[in-house]
């Protein structure tokens, strides 16, 4: 048995090389934690049985599973065979035990002929070799079992499940507190922390102002009903007139404009860290990537808090898995009107967020490109998208990198996440049109 340890099993020669072919490894285990990303599951089983295919070499690939900080181990272990075909997959995102039995005569026989052995022991000839006994034949073959396939959106979901129960148990908290809007990242925050950590331990607050509309409310209170969570409904019109008199002295002859509605986001992140401080609940925040990104955002308001669900999640996969809980639990967990309406922030009459943003399924294809392939402004372009568009994104996701590094720490589910995935300098003078 040879034994490889992470990325060692990565490296196009490498250890594995040096074990098969100059140690006579019949089996290789490799110990990992890989941290997950979309895809990355398929991704390691074809990579692996590759590996086994052209070693000749069954291979057992150990993964952690967990939440730790940001990052999330899905676990999925497997055994793929030395034909490079998976005979035993574990489950995704929760600890899984199996047992197989894996034939080596095949793949010994094979390399006992292949040239590549020769070279590594006339390399290596020190190398001292141990053989083992071979084990009694048994009546019965044990074969792996193979872990049900998901779907993309339960893949996001159950990351985002395991990454929000890991970091609120690991660091000591027991409750969470989500302010609730009404609105389609509010309610997909609460649904994940209800399937997480259980709907006696979620509390919602409703903050509503002058310009919440009565449909918010309705849907924002309907949503609580659906989850069984307690809420709590805190207005803030009385303290957020008491703010613009305070100022309006200083705020004479000037327009109602960002800095009113800015006001207003920070009155209710203050809420939600007084009910945090007063009851050692942790504040979850609602933003998801797609505001991260271009800063569509209030520093001190709704991104005020200890954990960031959303962080990693555009906001069209939000929409996505959102419609998946409703499909999974057969009835309506998120209140159909919520996917109907436009998303809207709601600080002052009549506003929606393609105000200042271009419509998500264009601004998310746009960021994929940016942020996770860092292809350039000119290569964006040739994508198909208009230059104003593409001029306008990039200058948002590049002019908000102050605001990022101030929000919490969120979990990440797609191969470059903000933060530590993707360090850029706030003082930064380069321009690339």
């Amino acid at each position: 048995i040879g034994v490889t340890i992470g990325e060692d099993i990565w490296h196009p020669h490498g250890p594995i090389s040096d074990l098969v072919f100059s140690g006579g490894a019949q089996l290789i285990l490799n110990i990992s934690a890989s941290p997950y990303f979309v895809g990355k599951r398929d991704l390691r089983k074809k990579y692996i049985g590759m590996k086994a295919f052209d070693f000749h070499v069954p291979i057992v690939y150990l993964n952690l599973v967990g939440g730790q900080d940001e990052i999330v181990f899905d676990g999925t272990s497997f055994v793929v065979n030395a034909d490079g075909n998976v005979i035993c997959e574990l489950e995704a995102f929760e600890e899984d035990f199996a047992t197989v039995d894996i034939s080596v005569e095949d793949s010994l026989r094979s390399n006992l002929h292949d040239p590549r052995r020769r070279q590594g022991i006339f390399e290596k000839s020190s190398l001292e070799i141990v053989k083992m006994e071979k084990l009694p034949d048994k009546k019965e073959k044990l074969e792996g079992k193979i872990a049900e396939d998901i779907c993309r959106e339960e893949e996001m979901l159950r990351a985002l499940v395991l990454g929000t129960r890991d970091y609120i148990r690991k660091n000591g908290f027991k409750k969470v507190v989500i302010g609730l809007s009404g609105g389609i990242d509010s309610s997909l925050v609460a649904a994940i922390a209800v399937e997480a950590l259980g709907k006696e331990n979620v509390v919602g607050v409703l903050m509503p102002s002058m310009y919440t509309s009565k449909e918010s409310i309705e849907d924002a209170t309907k949503l609580a009903g659906n989850l069984g969570i307690k809420t709590f409904t805190i207005p803030i019109t009385d303290v957020f007139q008491s703010y613009l008199n305070a100022l309006k002295d200083i705020f004479k002859n000037t327009e109602f404009d960002v800095t009113e509605e800015n006001i207003q986001a920070r009155i209710r992140g203050n809420y939600l860290m007084a009910l945090s401080n007063k009851f050692g609940w942790i504040v979850l925040t609602t933003g998801n990537k797609s505001e991260m990104a271009t800063g569509y955002a209030t520093l001190y308001g709704d991104m005020a808090g200890g954990f960031a669900v959303l962080k990693d999640v555009y906001k069209t996969d939000v929409y996505k898995i959102a419609r998946w809980i409703n499909k999974k639990k057969g009835r309506e967990i998120i209140p159909q009107r919520i996917f109907e309406k436009p998303p809207s922030a709601e600080l002052r009459p009549g506003q929606t967020d393609q105000e200042k943003l271009p419509p998500y399924e264009v601004l998310d294809r746009i960021l994929k490109l940016y942020v996770e392939e860092d292809r350039s402004f000119d290569e964006i372009i040739k994508e198909g998208f208009p230059r104003e568009t593409v001029a306008s994104v990039i200058n948002m996701v590049d002019g908000n990198e102050y605001k990022r590094r101030q929000a919490p720490p969120g979990i990440k589910i797609t191969k470059r996440a903000f933060g530590k995935d993707r360090r850029m300098p706030i003082t930064n003078g380069y321009k690339e049109f």
